[in-house]
């Protein structure tokens, strides 16, 4: 099988929609999905007011055929003085799973993060999902076990910045 990592384009909205989707099923989350597709759109790809992306998207393909994504982001150490990458989303089509596409996309990741002089890639993954745990930790990557992740969404949110 032949896989290959593109950037995401405008016209792969469509298809970016349906693997999150997808992802929110496989992660057993579909309820909490609720975006506005063209709101998506202007955020992925600085079609907005402010003209500014707030994410890039990598699709990835086996035999010409696109068989999942992965979204990412920059944020920044302030520790290192540098940025870095967070990959928010990966996922790839179970018919498509053994094929080496998650492995490229990570790589396709790490190459990135060099490339912006970057001083990490990191991201999150349920406790249950043990067989990405294993991928990832073959890979080479840690569990960042003395880190607790705190959110504040909603009307927790709107609280906070004083809206309610």
């Amino acid at each position: 099988m032949n896989h290959a990592i593109r950037m995401a384009t405008p016209a792969d909205l469509p298809l970016i929609a349906q693997f999150i989707r997808d992802l929110a099923e496989y992660e057993r989350l579909a309820h909490e999905v609720r975006f506005d597709e063209a709101a998506l759109g202007e955020r992925l790809f600085g079609q907005s007011a402010g003209g500014r992306p707030y994410a890039e998207v990598l699709i990835g393909e086996v035999d010409g055929a696109a068989q999942g994504f992965a979204l990412f982001f920059h944020n920044f150490s302030t520790f290192e003085g540098k940025p870095g990458i967070y990959l928010e989303d990966l996922f790839v089509r179970p018919e498509a799973r053994g094929a080496g596409l998650g492995k490229a996309f990570l790589q396709r990741l790490a190459q990135l993060a060099v490339e912006r002089d970057c001083a990490r890639l990191e991201w999150w993954v349920l406790d249950w999902n043990e067989p990405a745990i294993r991928f990832y930790k073959a890979l080479g990557a840690k569990p960042m076990d003395e880190w607790t992740t705190f959110r504040v969404d909603g009307d927790a949110l709107a609280a906070l910045a004083g809206e309610v």
